[in-house]
């Protein structure tokens, strides 16, 4: 079969922008659903995000290719794009398999309740596409009821309002097709650079998963509910190989939360620092974390770790509270003191409510300007389905909320 998998396109400037200017990671989640096909498939990665024109690109190469699936990901800021595309794909090849994964899909399937859609993958994409791959060669329904859903199924309605199945084993995941994808179009602006020039302000970056999911379940976050509290780690030795055969010098860990397991994160700092791999690091980290574990920074610091993105999210106690971070303003302050004296940049996340008074806002002034030097950015307080805040505001909706909704 000739497969064709699509990452579709941000829409809302502000999305556009961060992804033309600062930051845009390869498409990690395609590269590993890739790496679960059997080689007698022909495999395509069209990521339509580093696109200029992204649905002409998208008609030309369905209509040049002429797959026999189409495989979509995306966030919930993308599914009505996602539907849009399955609908012009149909319409291009009626025969065509059009199948969606991701995050959106695994947290609200019925959102995919659409007629051009023949499944809905709940979960890890890259095992459910081998068994789907599996019962169309035997021309059996693609539905099995566990992570791959199809519209129009008897089951689906319910499935659909189940939470997501467990997650699969991290054994079973393969490594990911890195060489389907133009690797030169992927950076983040690193303003950690040793030395000011743009080749280092902006190197090329390969993004990389050590681990999955996260036993926090901040108030906001989905995490927890996709991956049904789960947390999936690879050994450090796994991690330790897959960096040395990166060709990229600049790694981004695209981990929900990596350094949960501490013997585990210092045992892969360790054996970079044995085998002499000289590379630079971003990653994400709780403030708690930090404060209790300085030793292990300093490590990683000594391995490469130049970036760490922290979500303080507030210096208000009672902010963090109704959030359940689990962390205090005395903690975060803490931490971004750790950072400076290790000397690792800090990447302060905060969140901003919609009910923020103009008080609220001079207050979060006068918290940033304690923080630099720093990366800082804001985050737009939004309900994601699974949450507890979009449990609340579910009903409260006066538009499709999330053609409106950028990450930012």
């Amino acid at each position: 079969m000739k497969i064709l998998l699509v990452k579709p396109c941000p829409e809302l400037s502000v999305a556009k922008r961060l992804s033309e200017a600062f930051l845009h990671l390869e498409p990690l989640e395609l590269e590993i659903v890739a790496g679960g096909i059997p080689e007698d498939h022909e495999v395509r990665i069209l990521d339509l995000s580093v696109e200029k024109s992204p649905v002409q690109t998208f008609d030309q190469t369905v209509g040049a290719f002429h797959p026999d699936l189409i495989g979509f990901t995306g966030y919930s800021s993308t599914a009505h794009i996602v539907k849009d595309l399955a609908e012009r794909a149909k319409k291009a090849l009626e025969s065509v398999w059009v199948i969606v994964g991701g995050i959106h899909a695994t947290i609200y399937p019925g959102d995919y309740a659409v007629p051009h859609m023949d499944a809905v993958v709940r979960g890890e994409g890259a095992t459910a596409m081998t068994r789907i791959l599996d019962r169309i060669s035997r021309n059996l329904p693609v539905h099995d009821g566990v992570n791959i859903l199809s519209p129009g199924h008897p089951e689906f309605e319910s499935l659909a309002a189940a939470a997501p199945p467990p997650y699969a084993q991290i054994g079973e995941i393969p490594p990911p097709r890195r060489d389907l994808v133009d690797r030169s179009r992927y950076f983040c602006i690193w303003t950690h650079s040793d030395t000011g020039r743009l080749d280092t302000i902006f190197p090329r970056v390969a993004s990389l998963r050590t681990s999955l999911g996260c036993p926090f379940s901040c108030s906001f976050c989905v995490i927890p509910f996709a991956m049904n509290k789960a947390y999936l780690q690879r050994t450090p030795e796994d991690v330790a190989d897959e960096i040395e055969r990166l060709d990229e010098d600049h790694i981004y860990f695209v981990d929900d939360e990596m350094f949960i397991n501490m013997k585990r994160v210092t045992r892969i700092a360790e054996i970079l620092k044995e085998r002499g791999i000289r590379k630079k690091y971003i990653s994400w980290a709780r403030s708690d974390t930090i404060v209790r574990h300085p030793e292990v920074f300093r490590l990683w610091k000594e391995a490469g770790l130049d970036v760490v993105y922290v979500g303080l999210e507030s210096m208000n106690e009672e902010q963090l509270d109704r959030y359940n971070k689990k962390t205090s303003n005395e903690t975060n302050k803490e931490a971004v003191r750790i950072l400076k004296e290790i000397g690792i940049t800090l990447h302060a996340a905060f969140i901003v409510d919609p009910d923020y008074t103009k008080e609220d806002f001079r207050c979060l002034e006068k918290d940033i300007q304690t923080l630099g030097p720093a990366e800082i950015t804001f985050t737009v307080l939004s309900p994601s389905p699974g949450t507890e805040l979009f449990q609340a505001n579910k009903d409260n909706f006066i538009c499709d909320a999330f053609r409106f909704y950028d990450c930012m």
